[in-house]
């Protein structure tokens, strides 16, 4: 490389630099805040939730929990843990104390991917997931198949489940799709709380068995967040939500 070549590399690398450090300064830590959360709630349902992960960046719980649009509020929040067995959500951390200083009703979810061992996806989630008494019991979210026949998806979600229950000694939340759930788990879990993920639905998910939370729209707004997040409603109240807690 010459050296002009090299002034100029140099030169870039720290404008690259300055322009992070002014973005994470300025832009992320400006507050949040949003007239309401700017989707259509369901009616009925009288306790609402998020889930989060890297996506949404870093979050001002404060400004989370304090938000009201027509009375309604936060009442809990999910974030992700891990993913397989080598990813840690590099927000997580940050999230679960958050939560709990918040006082806030808060779980974690690992991202499982059938195609990987199990036993190892469940042993990563618990070296790292911090639940302890008080927590929602450990979430298992599947969404894709990775080209496996159901029988085959069957069996390495039911070994991640047995893992998990006899060392939480409480029944992981399922969380997937209403049209997942049907065609490739094919109601073999029914005994296990489902949090169901069913969009622009105008009372519930179209799934013929019976839920815990309902996923109902991924584009509300609350403030503290940057962006587009995840919203779900409890089949029942709040109290049925903390009944299910470690």
């Amino acid at each position: 490389m010459s050296a002009n070549n090299k002034i100029v590399f140099i030169t870039l690398t720290l404008a690259v630099i300055v322009s992070l450090f002014f973005y994470e300064r300025y832009y992320v830590t400006q507050p949040v805040l949003y007239p309401d959360f700017g989707i259509t709630i369901p009616a009925g349902y009288t306790t609402h939730g998020i889930d989060v992960s890297r996506y949404q960046r870093k979050i001002n719980w404060d400004e989370v929990v304090q938000m009201r649009d027509k009375g309604q509020r936060i009442s809990f929040a999910f974030v992700k843990c891990t993913e397989g067995t080598t990813i840690i959500d590099p927000f997580y951390k940050k999230n679960w104390e958050q939560l709990k200083e918040k006082r806030l009703l808060r779980g974690c979810y690992l991202y499982f991917h059938p195609n990987k061992k199990a036993k190892q996806q469940a042993e990563f989630f618990i070296k790292h997931a911090d639940l302890v008494t008080g927590d929602l019991p450990p979430v298992i979210d599947i969404e894709e198949t990775h080209g496996m026949n159901a029988q085959k998806i069957q069996a390495s979600l039911k070994e991640c489940i047995d893992i998990l229950e006899a060392h939480y000694h409480a029944k992981p939340i399922i969380y997937t799709g209403a049209d997942f759930y049907e065609h490739h788990l094919q109601h073999q879990f029914d005994s296990y709380p489902l949090w169901v993920a069913h969009y622009e639905q105008p009372s519930a998910p179209r799934i013929q068995r019976d839920w815990l939370i309902w996923q109902h729209n991924c584009k509300g707004r609350v403030n503290g967040i940057r962006g587009e997040v995840d919203f779900n409603v409890v089949n029942g109240n709040l109290t049925l939500l903390q009944s299910l807690c470690l």
